[in-house]
């Protein structure tokens, strides 16, 4: 195996007029926190529950269904979405600590969602934003959830699913049912999952075979996580044998393809990157090593990462190679590669990263926001992609370097990426896609990552204090969760045996609202959190006019009732 050198700890000085004016970080929190929720306001005012929001034409798309679904086969006349957008953002609510809202989705989710749904969704995207979401809020509602020192993890997660797995336990909001309707996938002669499933019914008769890199390698935290969660180990292993049984197809040169077949176990195409189709396999891998301390994980991603540096990487670029050869094929950056920086941060690459970083900054102050391709050689638009979907990555790596370097540098690109999408996406309802970068002209959607990435990261360049005291995790849909290797290592003190998680549940817990655990016969007190907050009259959260939505714990302000007849907090 080939080891990666990591280099010396970069202690580049800070700029003083952040480092000393805590005014004009907390406005620029303030700005950030105002950019979600003018998104979420909007969303839960003109579309929620349903999945996404229109915020041109103030109206919703169930892009769960839709999402990919370009000759909109399977889809149902009578699915309505399944909140995709509210449960994207639980995390990032609580991430800015509105522990008011937070607590109110909680409930929602816990007693409305139902995944018995007939529906083909897209396995990977379905795992990345809905599972992962549900997970991320259960552990962050446990108060202790991420936290690490003495007696951490020693409360036990809650709330039962309707899923029938084998451990004592399910996490909250049927999330070990949806789990199990995902895995349902992975049902193939190689164990890489089908990229398609039906919620109800599994995978169809005649469901295509193709698949790409990162919707086969992407499975490992969430899934890694509900084992721990259920003691159900079904749902770890076949994310593991999904990796394991993708890189004994790589190539001689230790590269991988873009899309392959999951029943025949052969390329479709032999030409990958770091970007779309590929990015979160890499992401995964060494996250999974510092989530669950395995080794077999980081040797993965360690011979992965040095093929990535010698056939892909162009002087701060990077571009796609044949997986035989090595042979340069598209030489092109794509917004998805932007991630790169923040996970080389996490290895402690930050040369690279750095200059990575400077590179894909260098597009964004050409065009104000980031296109979907850009030909870095010839320093133009590639012409059909054009456009720019409110995508996370390059604030996401910016945030990265911030927590890893404190150089206030990165919170002054922060701010720049806070105004320019400000200025050319916010509209009356909400924040809309660019559909081209050179004319800055808008198309009708507001994707859930938005919320659930892009605002939670530069958010976190100017108050990071959710991260206190807290091991925590980032899925690649931002979803904060819990470091498993150090709960592990106890267990294993404990009682000489690692394979037991101190967060399979009891089942005796619940949610208070306030980061606190409390005996199940105790009171349910859900989001009484101040003294000014009065619960919404009706427990399904549906009304039929504002005297039915309470108050707000944050402003004390009366919350109002939607047009589809949920409460929600007005702006």
């Amino acid at each position: 195996m080939r080891a990666i050198v990591i280099p010396a700890v970069d202690a580049k000085m800070t700029v003083p007029s952040w480092k000393d004016d805590q005014t004009a970080r907390a406005r620029a929190a303030a700005d950030v926190r105002a950019m979600f929720h003018h998104a979420y306001d909007n969303y839960m005012t003109h579309a929620f529950p349903h999945d996404e929001l229109k915020p041109l034409s103030r109206t919703w798309t169930d892009s769960l269904g839709e999402l990919g679904n370009l000759d909109m086969k399977h889809l149902p006349e009578d699915y309505e979405g399944v909140a995709l957008t509210l449960i994207d953002a639980t995390s990032t609510l609580a991430v800015l600590g509105n522990r008011t809202e937070f607590a109110r989705n909680v409930r929602w989710m816990e007693r409305n969602l139902d995944f018995d749904i007939d529906v083909r969704v897209n396995a990977f995207e379905c795992n990345i934003r809905v599972l992962a979401g549900l997970l991320s809020a259960h552990v962050i509602a446990l108060g202790d959830g991420g936290r690490a020192g003495e007696g951490a993890a020693r409360k036990r997660p809650s709330w039962f699913g309707k899923g029938r797995g084998s451990g004592p336990s399910a996490p909250s909001f049927d999330a070990l049912d949806l789990g199990e309707r995902l895995l349902k996938a992975f049902d193939t002669k190689t164990g890489m999952p089908y990229a398609w499933v039906n919620l109800r019914h599994g995978v169809r008769p005649g469901e295509t075979n193709e698949t790409n890199v990162a919707a086969v390698g992407s499975f490992i935290l969430e899934f890694g996580l509900l084992s721990r969660l259920t003691g159900d180990g079904r749902f770890e292993r076949a994310a593991r044998g999904a990796i394991r049984s993708m890189w004994s197809i790589r190539g001689d040169r230790d590269l991988l393809g873009n899309t392959l077949d999951v029943q025949r176990g052969t390329w479709v195409v032999r030409s990958g990157g770091i970007g779309a189709g590929c990015d979160s396999f890499f992401e995964y891998l060494i996250k999974a090593y510092v989530m669950f301390g395995d080794d077999e994980y980081y040797r993965m991603f360690s011979d992965a990462y040095v093929a990535v540096m010698r056939y892909y990487h162009d002087d701060g670029w990077y571009h796609e190679a044949h997986l035989n050869t090595g042979v340069a094929t598209h030489v092109q950056a794509t917004s998805l590669q932007a991630f790169w920086p923040g996970m080389q941060t996490l290895i402690g690459d930050l040369e690279a990263a750095r200059a990575t970083h400077a590179r894909f900054g260098s597009v964004w102050d050409k065009y104000g926001v980031f296109p979907e391709r850009f030909m870095y050689r010839e320093q133009h638009l590639h012409p059909t992609e054009k456009h720019y979907p409110l995508r996370p990555e390059h604030a996401e790596s910016t945030a990265m370097l911030y927590m890893a370097t404190r150089d206030d540098s990165f919170r002054t690109v922060g701010a720049r990426l806070h105004a320019d999408i400000t200025r050319h996406t916010r509209v009356p309802g909400g924040h809309a896609s660019v559909r081209d970068v050179s004319t800055k002209a808008l198309e009708d959607h507001q994707h859930s990552f938005f919320l659930a990435e892009t605002c939670k990261y530069l958010y976190l360049l100017f108050d990071d204090s959710f991260m206190d005291g807290r091991n925590l995790v980032f899925s690649t849909e931002g979803h904060p969760l819990p470091v498993l290797a150090w709960q592990n290592q106890e267990d294993k003190e404990d009682s000489g045996d690692a394979s037991k998680s101190s967060w399979v549940s009891d089942g005796k817990s619940r949610y208070n609202g306030g980061g606190e655990v409390f005996d199940a016969e105790e009171e349910d007190v859900i989001g009484k959190d101040s003294d000014c907050h009065v619960l919404d009259l009706k427990e399904s959260h549906r009304c039929v006019d504002d005297g039915d939505c309470g108050v707000d714990a944050q402003t004390c302000s009366p919350r109002k009732c939607s047009e589809h007849k949920f409460c929600f907090t007005a702006p």
